[in-house]
């Protein structure tokens, strides 16, 4: 019985997100200006830099490997970020709850509190994924017409990414807006997320134009981590075409150490393995903390 509860408020949490078209819209702003800008302003800055590079070892590429190149390694930053900024915005329905009052009806309904909390973590996850592939779908049609080097079996493991990544920023965004009742607060939020996160992360910016301090620190942060595996699994294809041109491994190396296909802590290479582990063991962290709050929450409301 408690299962077809929750089946229903995750549907019912689902359909306030889509009926929402202003809360959508806030959701895919973010990406889809993040497209915008990369392929009117930035797209030059990046193909420029891996001309560069390709420079230094008297290689050259064709322009739709370049192009390709560049787009990848945006894509993979938009993935990392928008895992976050969108969960954060399409948990709003939480919020809105909150506001309006319909958490109220809930809690005095023969409904666990523990499943209206577990109906917003899955309607929120599902709605994220929903973005994010709708953004990878929009990504990868630019990449099919610049120029598509991402063998299958990479492009099924960025799914997985896609799904850790997502993961993780409804994780993050279900326990910081347990702590959120007003519009006000929310706003403030989306604003914050939104603008920082993917500086903080070595989304925006490849970490090795930083000091080795801002590196290390950046390192620390877990979403650091997502972005690198989305990295690994976007630039991967495009890193093994190069090599098969003529592109020496010092020089693919170059590539991946300078868009941070490879992330260093104190000098030391994190594999790929350890990514995964320290951003789930970190989702694991968050949904032990997201369970305590709900718990606690439930409890203060009988006392």
């Amino acid at each position: 019985m408690e299962v077809k509860k929750l089946f229903a408020l995750v549907s019912r949490n689902m359909k306030c997100y889509f009926k929402d078209k202003f809360l959508f819209f806030v959701s895919l702003i973010t990406p889809m200006i993040l497209l915008l800008l990369f392929v009117t302003f930035l797209r030059g800055v990046y193909i420029d830099s891996f001309k560069n590079i390709f420079a230094q070892f008297d290689f050259t590429a064709d322009d739709d490997i370049i192009n390709g190149l560049a787009g990848s390694w945006l894509l993979s930053s938009i993935m990392a970020v928008c895992s976050v900024t969108v969960a954060i915005c399409s948990n709003a329905v939480m919020i809105q709850d909150k506001i309006e009052g319909p958490i109220s009806d809930l809690s005095v309904s023969p409904v666990k509190g523990t499943t209206v909390s577990l109906s917003y973590f899955i309607a929120n996850f599902l709605v994220t994924l929903a973005v994010m592939l709708c953004v990878l779908a929009v990504g990868s049609i630019y990449l099919a017409v610049v120029g598509w080097y991402i063998p299958i079996g990479d492009f099924m493991l960025i799914l997985v990414d896609i799904i850790c990544c997502v993961l993780f920023g409804t994780l993050v965004a279900g326990v910081i807006e347990s702590f959120i009742s007003t519009q006000g607060g929310m706003s403030a939020l989306s604003t914050l997320v939104s603008s920082m996160y993917g500086f903080i992360c070595g989304a925006y910016m490849p970490l090795s134009q930083f000091a080795e301090g801002m590196r290390n620190a950046i390192c620390v942060l877990p979403g650091t981590y997502s972005v690198g595996i989305l990295r690994k699994h976007f630039m991967g294809g495009y890193v093994e075409k190069l090599g098969e041109l003529g592109l020496s491994a010092e020089g693919q190396k170059v590539v991946f150490d300078g868009f941070d296909g490879n992330l260093y802590v104190g000098g030391t290479e994190i594999p790929l393995w350890a990514m995964y582990v320290i951003l789930l063991c970190t989702c694991a962290v968050l949904l032990v903390a997201y369970i305590l709050i709900v718990v606690f929450k439930n409890r203060k409301k009988k006392k």
